[in-house]
Formats: structure tokens, C-alpha cells, sequence
């Protein structure tokens, strides 16, 4: 999938539901109307996204990158992969109607982070790899970004779960756990901001704690589940099951004898299997 980012907001449906300006800066993509209140019936009746797939209302937050004072919101194009976390891909399964999770932790100190089961290869610039925190500087001209594999074994049972994590696991050597059989897909955000040069006063929303001290937060980023079910399911079947690499639209632009799930249109043309 492809978003952008459509708005910035001080609040967390998730974590704190219901609290308009509780929580520390997130900047949202997917559904436009993403706020405090949002559950995942209102994500569906919303009025649009920002993703390149308009059954796509799915909302998707994280923390807004600072340099000092000042927001960087990118304008471009972000990547959200949705890919098999297991070793057998055909098994996968479309995330159920409702689901909402959370990937990654603020809480995460520089080592938990780093070997978390969702890193990926930490914060990137130009040739700076493997930065487990925020480089200090980036060669003129490059962006920032980041990469973070979340948890994609579903215990079947709940949607959410009261540390909003629980009812989701990641693979152990290429298979779900038995405490979380169903493969649902693997999200992996690509994120970037285009910042570089001097990076010492770049850095991540802090979070007020409840005593008052301000907590600086490592990456972590949260999925509430606005799809068209249809639609999810026939690219999830198409696409994932059946080992492609697809655009958003659901078509391989190395195999194009595969077929597609959406016309140009955006118009669904690929029935999935719904039994």
C-alpha cells in the first residue's frame, strides 16, 4: 500500500479512545477523519484516505518527527507492505473486520529495540544503516527513515486486547505460535522524512508521563482495520497466497498473465474465496 500522511493530531484512538489531546503528537494516514474517537465502524463510514487504494480507510499513526519545535511532515508517498510473515505464504488470511494493534514500543530502550523481533535495520540516511537511534547527521540531500516489521499471528479470538498486543504474536521460525494460529498479513511500514545535515535536534514526539516529566519515545506505530473486507481479502488471495509482488492495485508488473485485483479504476475485477 501507499499513503501520505493527511493530518497530525495530540491524540491516540488506541491507547487513550475517547481523550482529544491526551496523547503525545501522531502523525495519521489512511482514513481522513482518523481523531480520539475513531473505532474502526466510523473508519469505514468516513469520508476518504490518503492511501492510493480507496477501499483502503484503514487508519495508521505514529509518532510526528520534530526538528526542535517544528513538525516534518513528508509529502510523499509512504510504503506500507502487507507480506507474509510465515514460511508458508499461501496460509495467510485477511485481517479480520476490527482488528487494531499496536507495533514496536516508546518504551523500548536502545537494545530492546535493536532486538526486537520487528526491527528491520533501524534508522537509515544516504549510506548511515543500523542506527539504533537517530543518526546525528545526514549527509545533505537524504531522508530519514525507518522500517518496522509488525506482529502477524492473530490468536482468533479477540480484536483487541487490554495492552492492545496480546491477541497478536510474531512467527517462530517461519510459523504462528500455537497460542496464535491465524497468519494475517505482515505490515511492514516504510517510513521517511525529508530532513538532513546537522540532526541534533531531531527527534520523535516525547510523551508527558502522568507525574508530569517529559519521557522521550522510541518508534512505534498503530493499525486499526478500515478495509473493505472484500477487497482485503481478494488482494490478500491474489497477492500474498499466490506469491506475487503486487502493486496496490493487486497486479505484477512482472507477471501480468497473473491478472489483477483492481482495474484502473480501482474497480474490483478478482472475486477472493469468502467462504
Amino acid at each position: 500500500m501507499n499513503c501520505t500522511v493527511n493530518h497530525t493530531l495530540f491524540d491516540d484512538p488506541l491507547i487513550l479512545p475517547g481523550q482529544p489531546g491526551a496523547s503525545h503528537n501522531h502523525s495519521f494516514m489512511g482514513n481522513l477523519d482518523t481523531n480520539a474517537s475513531s473505532t474502526p465502524d466510523t473508519l469505514l463510514n468516513g469520508s476518504g484516505t490518503s492511501c492510493t487504494v480507496a477501499q483502503d480507510k484503514s487508519a495508521y499513526w505514529f509518532p510526528t518527527l520534530y526538528r526542535g519545535d517544528n513538525q516534518v511532515i513528508s509529502p510523499d508517498l509512504q510504503t506500507i507492505y502487507y507480506k507474509s510473515g510465515i514460511i508458508d505464504y499461501k496460509k495467510v488470511r485477511p485481517f479480520p473486520a476490527g482488528l487494531r494493534f499496536y507495533a514496536g514500543s516508546p518504551m523500548f530502550t536502545e537494545d530492546q529495540f535493536k532486538n526486537a523481533p520487528g526491527t528491520v535495520e533501524g534508522w537509515e540516511c544516504g549510506d548511515s544503516t543500523k542506527n539504533w537511534t537517530i543518526p546525528t547527521y545526514c549527509a545533505p540531500g537524504s531522508q530519514l527513515n525507518v522500517r518496522y516489521q509488525a506482529p502477524s499471528c492473530w490468536d482468533g479470538v479477540h480484536l483487541d486486547s487490554a495492552d492492545h498486543r496480546s491477541h497478536m504474536a510474531y512467527p517462530v521460525d517461519g510459523e504462528c505460535p500455537t497460542d496464535h494460529p491465524v497468519a494475517v498479513p505482515m505490515i511492514e511500514m516504510k517510513i521517511s522524512w525529508p530532513v538532513s545535515g546537522d540532526m541534533t535536534g531531531v527527534h520523535l514526539a516525547p510523551m508527558t508521563m502522568p507525574d508530569g516529566s517529559v519521557m522521550n519515545v522510541n518508534w512505534h506505530y498503530d493499525f486499526m482495520n478500515g478495509w473493505d473486507q472484500t477487497v482485503l481479502s481478494a488482494l490478500t488471495q491474489h497477492c500474498i497466497d499466490g506469491g506475487l509482488q503486487c502493486t496496490p492495485h493487486g497486479n505484477d508488473i512482472y507477471k501480468p498473465w497473473a491478472g489483477t485485483v483492481l482495474d484502473d479504476a480501482g474497480n474490483l475485477v478478482w472475486q477472493p474465496n469468502l467462504t
